[in-house]
């Protein structure tokens, strides 16, 4: 499966440089960006990338076209990144978890549990020095970073009641493919399950995984509320996106274009982060409106508890993610998982 995945893409990436080459300059042809995302069109992510596609189409004056490719209808999770790099697609906003597999595990520093308290600490590192330190990595890997994309604080979801790590027990939890959150599931006494985000709903519905976590844009969106009895706002977590594109293709584009391009992700980032923040709060209250999936709030004891008990998965991953890189992010944030 993995080869015929491979060749596929293969041939798709030539057909699409082939289909570039033809085209004569007196033509004047726009310049086609494929952004592909796996999650909805009226999520955070998915609002923000129309929006981008919009401010491209105005401030370029035609010259470039963004075609927004929603909820898996070109790659699955685990195909886009490698399509990025052949060159199939030009443009992804992928979690923050890919990076790891991809080779550069600094970036599941994101992943840990109870990293960050809200979107000030949050933003010290995306919108700061430390975030641009970060991209930086992605580059020997043929990709350029853009931006990061608020989703928000991650919730536990499941079909029973959740509140302290007792609960979780012997659960079967679908994660994404980070070690991080394969720890903090473990850490919980959780099984976890690696899936694809298009495929999470079914495997809930038919019992496959017991639960997931996820920001409730995303829980909503997916009509996850519809297959799970309850949900903790643990708020435990942060899912955020990087805005990447092909390197290639980034660095063959005129100057005045990729500046204009930058411009317009400055501006929907800004956009995009505003409503994922508004995103999140109105899709709890859709949730609560549903009648469907009991919300739990925790108390500041079952809160710091869930904290003690995911605190040594900093430890844990420390040395491969980085502990200069970790250190730093204490540093901004105020957060010491040795004091709790």
């Amino acid at each position: 499966m993995k080869f015929q995945s491979t060749r596929r893409l293969l041939v798709a990436a030539l057909l699409g440089t082939l289909a570039f080459a033809t085209v004569p300059a007196s033509a004047q042809q726009p310049i086609v960006i494929k952004f592909s995302h796996v999650v909805a069109k009226d999520t955070p992510k998915g609002l923000a990338a129309d929006y981008f596609a919009k401010l491209v189409a105005e401030k370029t004056g035609g010259k470039v076209k963004v075609e927004v490719y929603p909820n898996s209808q070109l790659y699955k999770d685990g195909e886009e990144m490698e399509a990025l790099q052949l060159g199939s697609v030009q443009m992804l906003a992928p979690s923050l978890a890919k990076f790891g597999p991809l080779g550069v595990p600094d970036f599941e520093a994101f992943d840990l549990p109870f990293i960050f308290d809200n979107y000030e600490e949050l933003h010290k590192i995306t919108y700061g020095p430390i975030g641009s330190a970060l991209f930086k990595k992605l580059e020997p890997k043929g990709i350029v970073g853009l931006a990061y994309w608020d989703n928000g604080f991650k919730d536990f979801s499941a079909n029973k009641q959740l509140r302290v790590p007792a609960d979780f027990k012997g659960l079967k939890m679908r994660i994404q493919s980070s070690k991080v959150l394969d720890s903090e599931m473990r850490a919980l006494g959780v099984n976890p399950q690696v899936m694809a985000f298009s495929e999470v709903y079914q495997a809930l519905s038919t019992g496959v995984v017991d639960g997931t976590e996820n920001p409730p844009s995303n829980f909503y969106t997916q009509k996850m509320h519809e297959v799970q009895k309850f949900m903790l706002r643990s708020q435990h977590g942060y899912l955020g996106y990087a805005v990447i594109v092909n390197k290639r293709f980034w660095d063959g584009l005129p100057g005045d274009i990729r500046k204009t391009l930058g411009e317009c992700m400055v501006e929907a980032t800004t956009y995009a982060n505003k409503i994922a923040l508004q995103k999140n709060d109105e899709d709890v209250e859709a949730v609560k409106k549903s009648a469907k999936t009991t919300i739990i709030v925790p108390n500041a004891a079952e809160r710091l508890e869930m904290k003690k008990a995911l605190a040594p998965v900093h430890k844990q991953h420390a040395a491969r993610i980085g502990n200069d890189l970790l250190q730093a992010i204490y540093k901004e944030t105020g957060f010491d998982p040795d004091k709790l």
